[in-house]
């Protein structure tokens, strides 16, 4: 059941019932486990079930006397389903994709599969359905030769052991009530109903609306009465009202959990009444939306362009203009095959004008010159400098030293075998050589004479050498029973649930793995569960934690609860660029009491920090030292934290930064809606990369291109950046990567800190709000304003009319198949070099494209000239911050961005749990145009702030401090405590 506001009753067994049928845990065993579900604040009533004895009741009693019940809190009212996964629908979710072909009318392949009861066949249309972006399925058996009931359950049964399908919601499909019960039988999570009507009359409508409550569903409700389907705009809105009041006056059936169907009828089919189906459509949405509180709007898409059978190029067109104009009028849900969406803007604009003809119904002869049209759719130089090989007269154990220090792979394997035949056993070319080398390569980096990207390349050689003897070993080891070389120790790395960052945990992992370290990493995303489950199997010695988003700092703190309360002890490494000493010594450390987390500044100390935890001097006087440190850094947090006061909300909106607005007012832009960019060509976006940040990446210092010549960084910066250039010149010239990205401008007006976003220009009806943040840094009279984002946007009444726009771009599909070929090939170095050149590319696309916005979208600067290096260094007019970032540290203000932009769709960006994007490599933001538009941070904030913001935002205050944690001026655990 929903545990979000209701009571949580925990009424265990004392255990699994043993051979006899009885029970074995005892009260104490028992008590103790409950009494942890009450400390943490999960339960509200307690007891036991199967086998519990009054002495089971009495301790579990005694544990919990002393502990709180879990407060229910208030949820914000929203859609919620479920497959084996919850779905929540928000205003912040885009679209959503309903599958359409598990259904016998829409779909003659799915059709022939159930007749034929090739169910098995019949699955694998759902599993792509939901592989292609299918956030629920649509099941219907109605067919006249079918036993609907028997198919319905059958499927169902079926989909629900098959867990990358059942994962979504199921809406049951019907005009048969009996298959609709059937089918709520069935499912598992919250599903919906498809759908019910007053065409038998209100009470028919009433009862089975009861039942769908009672089954616990969502309903789709059908625009049909006792006289018909309702094809006019008048009729759709009158069924529709009526039906929202029949149900939540009469059912008490939840308004969220309402979907209505307006009915989308078939247009251009040579009848002169159809010809406004598609208008009547859109136009009713936005009434339901706009009068109907909290319902949602769906349909079958591909109901529209019936007369077009047979020619998918146009039936795709069509569909994808009608959901961009109905997505904008409030159409938040759609039948559709999650495959074959065309892009709006991807369109040949022949085919988009015609077909705007005739879904808007914009002129008399829009179905003639459609169907004229419509056949034409059918179907659809430097010379190489020689390479001085002296080396390679040298013995077999200086020439792989000499290999391994300066990343040399191109005689590794040779030169292995001529070691493995002078040596007894292949292990012994491990131990020796091999080691021996890396060793020169440990102490040169050490000393600072090697850097990171040299590390790298030397990591590359030496896992290619292992490599070659692997099979040796493994023969060996079977032939003779004989032990492996024993490692420096066995470290598990993870980058924590929600982010999707690596770059910086892989280079961390290579150069442990250089020190004779067994890395075990478990990629991105990876949950504490994994994390805890892969620590013990693998019995390891070390873990480490990468994260880049801030709300990976939570997450980590959530790692170390787990550890401490699994009763584990494993030394815990923090690293990742929202990481700091400070937020592990206050937050972390005091989660992990029986272990230690230890906070890692860059990778060159990682091999530090792990020998230091594996020496034969043992860990405790390590982990001493570490506490006494960190327990100063809390004190002096303590005592810090809260002592600078900050200037009250009120005060720094008094002081709020004053744009010219009068004097530069705003510029309205050229176009409006999305402008999509599939597949942007990558040699366009290599002069705007900025290589500054890709040499940090690599621990490498300085500024490009001064760098290249650095007396101390110099030689490795340009080895590093010819290999650089050189796999760019690859991936552009082989299109290894893809970049897409959309951006659109909003009519727009500041409302205090609130930025409000209008569907038009005639500002009467809000599309969406972006929140900014102000800072509350005590200024001095007459000195700095305390700025907010919507400062640059010129406030309501003002008379004033004023534009904002919004991005979001990625140049990392295809990074992840890129990256795997080369680890594959066992060359991290390239790996990394492949990861960093898609995060680069990404962020020059970003620059690429504001520049697009401000000469050619919005055209504010339509004369701009500015070289690649003034637009690297941000010479121009305007603004692009993102959330997540000074500016606007709430990364969830990315939901109403990608909601806007329709950036899952159009682009394959999708956000995680915590707001990472996913590919890794993208960059999403808003545009400000006004000339005073300027970059700061907003610092720390005071409580009355988080308290505004909650409110503003529809969260509840605690909610609010956990997206806001990074930059509270108090800690509201001390608050709590005091309240």
């Amino acid at each position: 059941g929903r545990v979000a506001d209701t009571l949580v009753c925990a009424y265990p067994n004392a255990g699994l019932p043993n051979e006899f049928g009885e029970y074995d845990e005892s009260p104490e065993h028992m008590a103790g486990l409950i009494a942890e579900f009450a400390s943490a604040g999960l339960v509200n009533m307690v007891g036991g079930c199967c086998g519990t004895t009054p002495a089971h009741i009495r301790a579990i009693a005694e544990a919990v006397a002393d502990k709180a019940p879990r407060e229910i809190p208030q949820i914000e009212r929203h859609t919620r389903l479920s497959g084996l996964e919850p779905f929540v629908i928000t205003k912040e979710t885009n679209f959503v994709n309903v599958g359409e072909r598990t259904n016998v009318t829409g779909s003659a392949r799915f059709r022939k599969l159930i007749k034929e009861g090739d169910f098995g066949t019949a699955l694998n249309v759902a599993r792509q359905q939901v592989e292609n972006g299918a956030q629920i399925i649509d099941i219907n058996m109605d067919e006249g030769l079918l036993d609907s009931e028997e198919a319905m359950v059958t499927f169902l049964n079926l989909v629900a052991a098959e867990p990358d399908i059942a994962k979504v919601p199921i809406m049951i499909d019907s005009s048969k009530w009996t298959v609709i019960e059937a089918g709520l039988k069935c499912i598992q999570g919250k599903g919906v109903v498809n759908s019910i009507s007053m065409k038998e009359g209100e009470e028919a409508f009433i009862e089975q609306a009861k039942l769908v409550r009672r089954y616990g569903a969502a309903v789709v409700v059908m625009a049909f009465d006792e006289t018909g389907q309702a094809d006019s705009f008048k009729r759709k809105t009158e069924i529709c009202a009526r039906s929202y009041k029949l149900l939540t006056e009469e059912v008490g059936f939840p308004p969220e959990d309402i979907i209505f169907d307006p009915n989308i009828f078939a247009v251009a089919t040579g009848i002169e009444e159809h010809n406004n189906y598609g208008v009547d459509f859109i136009e009713a949405t936005g009434w339901i939306r706009e009068n109907l509180p909290l319902v949602h709007v769906s349909g079958g898409v591909s109901n529209l362009s019936f007369s077009f059978r047979g020619n998918e190029a146009v039936r795709e067109a069509m569909h994808s203009v009608f959901l961009y104009h109905a997505i904008q009028r409030g159409m938040d849900m759609g039948i559709v095959n999650a495959g074959q969406l065309a892009v709006y803007n991807d369109l040949d604009t022949e085919l988009r004008e015609l077909c705007e003809d005739v879904v808007l119904n914009r002129r008399d002869d829009a179905t003639d010159r459609m169907l004229e049209a419509a056949e034409r759719w059918k179907g659809e130089g430097g010379q190489k400098r020689e390479a001085d090989l002296t080396w390679r007269t040298w013995g077999v154990a200086k020439r792989l030293e000499h290999a391994l220090v300066h990343g040399i792979a191109d005689y590794v394997e040779e030169d292995t075998e001529e070691a493995r035949q002078a040596f007894d056993r292949p292990l012994h070319v491990i131990e020796g050589p091999l080691m021996d080398g890396m060793n020169v390569v440990g102490d040169l980096f050490g000393s600072g004479q090697m850097f990171l990207p040299q590390v790298v390349k030397s990591a590359r050689v030496m896992k290619r050498a292992v490599a070659y003897l692997m099979p040796f070993m493994e023969k060996e080891k079977e032939e003779q029973g004989l032990s492996g070389y024993s490692s420096a120790g066995k470290i598990l790395m993870a980058t924590v649930k929600g982010d999707v960052h690596d770059i910086g945990k892989n280079i961390v992992g290579v150069v442990l793995q250089c020190n004779n370290f067994e890395v075990i990493d478990l990629g991105v995303m990876v949950p504490a569960a994994k994390i805890l489950e892969t620590a013990r199997q693998e019995k390891v010695d070390i873990i480490g934690l990468s994260g880049l988003i801030t709300p990976s700092l939570d997450e980590m703190c959530h790692v170390a609860a787990e550890l401490e309360r699994e009763g584990m002890d494993v030394p815990l490494l923090i690293g990742g660029a929202t990481t700091s000493k400070i937020h592990t010594a206050v937050k972390i450390h005091p989660n992990y009491a029986r272990g230690q987390a230890i906070y890692v500044t860059d990778a060159g100390r990682a091999v530090g920090v792990a020998s230091k935890l594996m020496s034969e001097n043992g860990r405790d006087p390590y982990f001493a030292d570490i506490r006494s440190e960190y327990v100063d850094i809390a004190a002096k947090h303590a005592a810090g934290r809260g002592g600078q006061k900050r200037t009250a909300l009120a005060a720094a909106r008094a002081n709020a930064f004053r744009s010219d607005f009068a004097g530069k007012p705003p510029v309205a832009p050229k176009t409006s809606g999305l402008s999509v960019f599939d597949d942007f060509p990558l040699e366009d976006l290599v002069p705007l990369i900025d290589w500054t940040p890709f040499f940090a990446t690599w621990e490498i210092k300085g500024r490009y291109p001064a760098v290249l010549t650095d007396n101390r960084y110099g030689p490795a910066a340009k080895a590093l950046y010819d290999d650089a250039r050189r796999m760019l010149d690859e991936i552009v010239e082989g299109k290894l990567l893809t970049a897409r990205g959309v951006a659109s401008i909003w009519p727009a007006n500041a409302a205090g800190d609130d930025v409000r976003i209008f569907t038009d220009e005639s500002r009467s009806l809000e599309l969406a709000t972006f929140h900014t943040l102000r800072q509350q840094m005590t200024r001095t009279a007459g000195g700095r304003a305390n700025v907010a984002l919507s400062d640059f946007v010129a406030p309501e009444g003002s008379g004033v009319d004023d534009w904002v726009g919004g991005f979001a771009v990625t140049a990392g599909h295809g990074e992840d198949e890129l990256a795997a070929r080369y680890a594959r090939d066992n060359d991290d170095y390239n790996k990394i070099l492949s990861q960093a050149l898609a995060d680069r590319l990404a962020e020059a696309f970003a620059e690429k494209l504001h520049q697009i916005v401000r000469k050619d979208l919005w055209g504010y600067a339509a004369d701009e000239t500015l070289s690649a290096e003034d637009i690297i260094a941000e010479k121009y007019q305007g603004i692009r911050p993102a959330a997540g970032y000074p500016a606007q540290p709430d990364h969830t203000e990315k939901d109403t961005l990608f909601r806007l932009l329709d950036a899952e769709r159009l682009t394959g960006i999708q956000l995680t749990e915590s707001r990472a994007m996913l590919p890794g490599s993208s960059v999403s933001g808003l545009y400000f145009s006004h000339a005073d538009s300027h970059y700061f941070g907003v610092g720390k904030i005071e409580r009355d702030q988080v308290e505004d913001y909650a409110a503003r935002k529809g969260w509840d205050l605690a909610y609010a401090e956990r997206w806001l944690a990074p930059i509270l001026n108090y800690d509201p655990a001390r608050v709590e405590a005091a309240e």
